[in-house]
């Protein structure tokens, strides 16, 4: 995978360049791929075109919607619902079990696509992506020939459907993209922000969630533009510093910036079991198959962890969550999963089911030219934590080729609940 461009928000006050509109030209592409899950489930499936179809497991089952076709939208079947409540909308859906090692794959290979066409490139999901197209004019031509190109590259290399939205800021290009689905691409003209959002509804900005669009209905703001209206000291009055956010929001402005290079602060896996257990076997096996994963992003990264975290979350939600920073930084899994083991071994209350397991990686710096591989390697020669290292990269490389799935150590691949 592409090393990808990172973001980070701007904590300072905007200067009074900032606030003004910008006459730069729109060359800011957020990239959405039309219900993604449903979509590489499509591709195995091409039967269930059509059809109303839920990914995310069986409606008689605990867990959440991962997506919905837009069939099953149809019948108010959204993201994050609880399956059972989708069953009970949709009785005569289709219900997939996710397959979320597949779909990383796919994203994999968008994401090298949408490389192509930018040297500045920010993942914001699995399934969607922003590109700064700033000075690619030589090699793709002026933004929006770039985007309809790169729309239609993915589509003939992938089959997957997808969205975009072209403008000044990453706010309004995700609004777009959002307005042009299924399968479309939207243009928002600098200079043209405040005139496109005026008419949608309040909850179409990204970071306005059901609480803030309830208290701005209170006070009679239903559409963008109405909230565009309001001064920015009554909305401070009303809103404290969120409300200088929904100000500038509301004009089409954001409060991020590329910021190529930006290293992550951790890297975590979770999974949720179908039904709360206390099988040794299949806890075991899960934490190895976490940790590898974890371990794996990592070294995508090019860094190293000092802190490894485990998540316990028993039945009735009670989480437990435990560290050990270790005395030097390490990205092996031979280091980090006898370390997960090491604490899951202390901490589990046997007395109790577990329905959630989790391993973060923390305190994450870049590998020193000479660092050795942490105490717990101090026993073995140099020679054997080389044999290690070799061992681990061509892992990744199998892995990158026939899915990470295909290969594991610690009984992971024996995982009752394998995806």
């Amino acid at each position: 995978m592409p090393k990808l461009a990172r973001f980070r928000a701007k904590h300072d006050p905007p200067s009074p360049a900032e606030a003004a509109p910008s006459t730069s030209s729109a060359s800011i592409l957020h990239v959405d791929m039309d219900a993604f899950f449903v979509s590489v489930e499509l591709l195995a499936h091409p039967e269930l075109r059509g059809k109303p179809v839920v990914v995310g497991g069986q409606p008689n089952q605990r867990g959440v919607v991962s997506a919905a076709s837009y069939e099953a939208r149809r019948y108010g079947i959204q993201s994050a619902m609880p399956l059972r409540t989708a069953g009970r909308l949709c009785p005569h859906a289709v219900f997939l079990d996710g397959h979320h090692e597949l779909y990383a794959q796919w994203s994999d290979r968008v994401a090298a696509i949408l490389a192509k066409y930018s040297p500045v490139v920010e993942m914001g999901s699995i399934d969607e992506a922003y590109l700064d197209l700033s000075g690619t004019e030589r090699l793709h031509g002026a933004a929006l020939a770039a985007a309809h190109k790169l729309l239609c590259e993915i589509k003939a290399q992938t089959q997957l459907p997808c969205s975009a939205g072209l403008a000044r800021t990453r706010l309004v290009a995700k609004v777009a993209s959002d307005q042009a689905k299924p399968c479309g691409l939207l243009w928002v003209p600098a200079g043209m922000e405040a005139a496109f959002l005026a008419p949608l509804g309040v909850r179409k900005i990204p970071g306005i969630g059901k609480v803030t669009a309830a208290a701005l209905h209170s006070l009679g703001l239903e559409t963008v533009g109405q909230l565009a209206a309001v001064p920015q000291d009554k909305l401070e009055e009303q809103f404290g510093l969120w409300g200088t956010a929904l100000f500038r929001k509301a004009r089409g402005e954001d409060s991020y910036e590329f910021f190529v290079d930006a290293e992550p602060k951790s890297v975590s896996n979770n999974h949720t079991f179908p039904f709360d257990t206390d099988d040794r076997a299949a806890l075991d096996s899960t934490l190895s198959h976490l940790s590898q994963k974890a371990a794996k992003r990592l070294r995508e990264a090019g860094l190293q962890a000092r802190t490894i975290t485990l998540t316990l979350r028993y039945a009735g939600f009670h989480t437990v969550t435990r560290s050990k920073t270790l005395a030097e930084a390490t990205s092996l899994d031979a280091v980090i999963l006898p370390t997960v083991r090491q604490l899951f071994e202390a901490h589990w209350d046997r007395r109790r089911k577990i329905r959630l397991l989790g391993v973060g990686l923390s305190s994450l710096v870049a590998p020193a030219a000479a660092a050795r591989q942490l105490d717990l390697l101090d026993d073995l020669d140099a020679g054997r934590r080389e044999k290690l290292d070799r061992l681990t990269r061509a892992t990744d490389r199998l892995r990158d080729r026939f899915g990470f799935s295909k290969i594991g150590f610690g009984g992971s691949l024996d995982r009752p609940d394998k995806e």
